[in-house]
């Protein structure tokens, strides 16, 4: 198959990876599962993470007023009529997707895998909402679907991991991946950079465990400090600095570096809607962002394979 020149990377992207798996571009299909978070309801915490929004990351995601296969077919029409798309992933990412009994579960994921030309299920979740009949309906789904679970690690730091009210310990993470490994399931982990009191070596170092940690895949995301959060009034308060974008663009080609050519990187960087952002404003602009990474790589001779430890 041929692959047009913005593919040849340094990494595996995501996209290179659909493209030689399903022939075609593959899109994502945002949907919203009416699900909460044990860190929200009091099981685990109230509140959330500091740097989660009221949507729970679902701000793209479809209505919850919908049911899953309205929410699905919307969203595949408006890919199709804005992108020519042929083939979809039906993402659950709002806040925590396998957090309710198995039969729920079961009943959302199989609407919105109803349509043929979805061919992948993707779930954001916790390491702790990952109980042994929740594996076992993922594994039975990954038998004529393939299934990626991400979970949001964020940070490797305990510290940090309090600080951000995560409510989870590594221990919990660690147990979480071996046995989704087990049942023979891809995961995907979520980095974020930029955290408050991490250096570049804190961030090297969570990176560098998720890339021991046998996991398929990784998203790396900047720390958005997103309006009516504790985060953002931490912000507001001059407790931290958010990275400036050449602080950013340097950590994440170290991370790269640091990761096995097999890994899928399912983002480098990511936006925010501009109504609820408040900082760093540069992230808006993506695609420019992503150029001058690419830049970045090239002009360090990433593209021949130059790649050398800091």
């Amino acid at each position: 198959m041929s692959i047009r020149k913005w593919d040849q990377l340094p990494y595996q992207s995501l996209n290179y990876y659909l493209k030689q798996t399903y022939g075609a571009k593959v899109y994502k299909a945002a949907v919203n599962g009416g699900f909460t978070c044990p860190n929200r309801d009091g099981s685990k915490g109230i509140g959330g993470c500091i740097f989660c929004s009221g949507e729970g990351a679902g701000e793209c995601a479809g209505s919850i007023e919908d049911p899953i296969a309205t929410q699905m077919q919307l969203e595949i029409q408006r890919l199709i009529q804005g992108h020519h798309a042929e083939k979809f992933i039906a993402y659950f990412q709002a806040f925590t997707n396998t957090y309710a009994p198995v039969d729920e579960l079961r009943r959302k994921y199989s609407e919105a895998l109803q349509d043929p030309r979805v061919v992948v299920l993707a779930v954001g979740t916790r390491p702790d909402c990952l109980d042994e009949p929740v594996i076992e309906l993922l594994q039975e789904i990954a038998r004529t679907k393939e299934v990626w679970v991400e979970l949001g690690l964020q940070t490797i730091h305990e510290a940090t991991a309090r600080h951000i009210n995560r409510c989870y310990d590594l221990a919990c993470f660690e147990d979480a991946m071996a046995r989704l490994k087990k049942a023979g399931i891809k995961t995907v982990v979520h980095l974020i950079l930029g955290l408050p009191g991490e250096t570049k070596a804190m961030m090297l170092e969570s990176v560098r465990f998720v890339a021991d940690s046998g996991a398929w895949g990784i998203k790396f995301h900047l720390m958005h400090v997103l309006r009516d959060t504790v985060l953002a009034d931490q912000y507001t308060r001059h407790q931290f600095s958010v990275l400036t974008e050449d602080e950013y663009l340097d950590i994440v080609v170290s991370a790269i570096r640091r990761l096995p050519p097999s890994m899928v990187i399912h983002r480098l960087t990511a936006e925010a809607p501009k109504d609820i952002l408040v900082a760093p404003q540069w992230c808006i602009y993506k695609r420019q962002v992503l150029n001058h990474l690419h830049k970045k790589l090239k002009a360090e001779q990433a593209y021949q394979g130059q790649w050398h430890q800091p």
